[in-house]
């Protein structure tokens, strides 16, 4: 039977993060694939629960969890309800959040100990993910999907001078309506370990096997992200995805019991590529 275990942790600052694997009770220590979400993102968004059941009723654990500060709580998973702490996420933040959920794969403190975790990291969540794994031989495969190449590029200069002078920026979210503040902390981040958050730098270090997938009709994260990921470290494998979106054909909300099928391609792809 497909079960879901819920749990939540302590992430970066005290600030809780909420976590569930899905897996087949009958299936005993199946192997752990974490999911990171990106940019405005969070662990029950649209299409990601579908992945989840996909991915344990092919004999897999599969953890996602909220980064601390991703605006999100407890008591309202799906709802930015709390800015304060979106405004003040950093990079950083992100990579020490992710560590306390491998520690907790790997800990055995509320699930059964893993020996080393799968680790698929989406968009945002991609560059975090490819940073993590130079980082940490735990992390034994690594999957990009729609990861961005760098945290530098991500807004015009302009912007980037302006947000310095008033120490907050407000980024729109289309689908919310909401004004989502971000502090120039987030900047000074960047100032401060510039090695280590450079994505292609780090990404000519990854050792582990790498899936690299990417849509070529990605309106978010364009193509060119991918290649120069590519480029930067050719030990990865490099799957060009046609027709694929930004998230491979996923919607939030999704009321459909069924995931789209350039989705079932992606998770297809990635299953196959775990069992190599």
């Amino acid at each position: 039977m497909i079960r879901k275990d819920n749990y939540t942790l302590s992430g970066a600052k005290g600030r809780p993060m909420l976590v569930d694997v899905t897996y087949d009770d009958a299936i005993k220590n199946a192997p752990v694939v974490i999911f990171a979400h990106g940019f405005k993102g969070f662990k029950d968004w649209g299409t990601h629960n579908l992945v989840a059941d996909y991915f344990a009723q092919n004999g897999f654990r599969y953890l996602k969890f909220n980064f601390s500060h991703n605006g999100t709580t407890p008591d309202n998973p799906v709802d930015f309800a709390d800015l304060m702490a979106f405004s003040e996420n950093t990079f950083s933040i992100e990579l020490e959040d992710l560590d306390t959920i491998i520690d907790f794969a790997c800990g055995g403190s509320g699930m059964a100990a893993a020996s080393g975790v799968y680790l698929i990291g989406h968009s945002m969540g991609g560059g975090v993910s490819i940073i993590k794994s130079v980082e940490d031989d735990r992390i034994k495969k690594l999957i990009t999907m729609a990861s961005i190449s760098s945290f530098y590029n991500l807004w015009p200069e302009e912007i980037e001078i302006q947000w310095r002078l008033q120490g907050v920026i407000y980024m729109p979210n289309k689908r919310t309506g909401q004004q989502m503040p971000l502090k120039s902390t987030l900047l000074d981040d960047l100032d401060k370990h510039p090695k280590r958050l450079d994505i292609l730098t780090q990404a000519k270090k990854v050792k582990q096997p790498w899936l690299l997938m990417h849509g070529d009709a990605d309106p978010a994260v364009p193509l060119s992200h991918a290649e120069e990921i590519s480029a930067a470290n050719t030990d990865a494998e490099f799957i060009v995805v046609h027709g694929a979106d930004h998230t491979f054909g996923g919607s939030h909300p999704y009321l459909i019991d069924e995931l789209p099928a350039l989705l079932v391609t992606f998770c297809e792809t990635v299953i196959s590529f775990l069992r190599k």
